[in-house]
């Protein structure tokens, strides 16, 4: 069974104003066992977070031996203040602060550095995110202070130029990545970079009618035409569903996530056993650096 290598427990798939109710003044720990068995209960033993502020995935990496799952969290992820990112993490005004914060993060035991730079897509409109990426200096520099404390660095990133800025910089992996073009895709087929797609979040909100169709449908066949292009030239890629965002549920969302990525790959040709393959090199990478130093 493959792995879930984008998840954030803290979120339910229906309600974020819930979410935040059921842990903002202590971890709900019903919750967090509720979540777990539902990975659980679909055979998924290895769980990578992308972080939150309440101490979710902190708890939930503690109780998951045992339900047999291997749990990896960042502990939170670190946004530039005034940017995207305050829904899991914490800020930073200056790349001191932001050291700072990286050293928090090793204090409390996290797995690897998660950072954010970029904002995420505006599904009203084709093409466009809620605000821009960070200055490529600053992308640079979160990513070269982090290797020097010895942590990986997962990267939430959307956008040609703040994406192609990680890839160039170093990042060990890119979540999303929606919004990129060949040259962006090319660099992380040069590099060691895990691609972290997840096409499902977009795919789950098909005929859900809370966006215009059109404009997701736009959306989706641009994902699968990137990770097309990205699979035939030899990007590594793993599947993380972004599980507990807006109907992607733990447990069944990396399975939808699978599926989408497999069926689109061997639809245009591709040998579905390699296909398999491809996907579990890239999340035995994950787990191979995404881990504690």
């Amino acid at each position: 069974m493959f792995g879930e290598c984008h998840a954030h427990l803290f979120m339910n798939g229906t309600d974020y104003r819930q979410a935040v109710r059921d842990h903002k003044n202590s971890v709900n720990i019903s919750k967090v066992r509720e979540e777990l068995t539902a990975y659980q209960t679909n055979g998924i033993t290895f769980v990578r977070d992308g972080g939150d502020k309440y101490g979710v995935s902190e708890l939930a990496r503690e109780l998951a031996p045992e339900y047999d799952i291997e749990y990896r969290t960042p502990i939170f992820a670190i946004h530039r203040k005034g940017h995207y990112g305050g829904i899991v993490g914490k800020a930073a005004e200056t790349l001191k602060e932001y050291a700072d914060l990286v050293a928090e993060v090793k204090c409390r035991k996290g797995d690897f550095i998660k950072i954010m730079v970029s904002g995420i897509m505006e599904y009203e409109e084709f093409g466009r995110l809620s605000e821009p990426g960070l200055e490529e200096e600053w992308i640079r520099e979160m990513i070269h202070i982090a290797h020097e404390e010895g942590m990986a660095v997962m990267v939430h990133g959307n956008g040609r130029d703040a994406v192609l800025a990680a890839v160039e910089a170093g990042a060990d992996s890119i979540e999303h990545g929606n919004y990129i073009d060949t040259e962006c895709l090319d660099a992380m087929a040069e590099s060691d970079c895990v691609w972290v797609p997840t096409i499902v979040t977009t795919g789950a909100l098909l005929g859900c009618g809370r966006y215009p169709e059109q404009v997701l449908e736009q959306i989706y066949e641009k994902e699968c035409e990137n990770l097309a292009y990205g699979y035939g030239k030899g990007v590594n890629i793993a599947a993380g569903s972004d599980a507990g965002a807006y109907l992607v549920p733990h447990g069944d969302g990396i399975l939808w996530e699978r599926k989408i990525l497999v069926e689109t790959l061997t639809n245009l040709g591709y040998n579905e056993a390699g296909v398999k393959e491809r996907i579990w090199l890239g999340e035995s990478q994950i787990r191979e650096h995404f881990c504690k130093k």
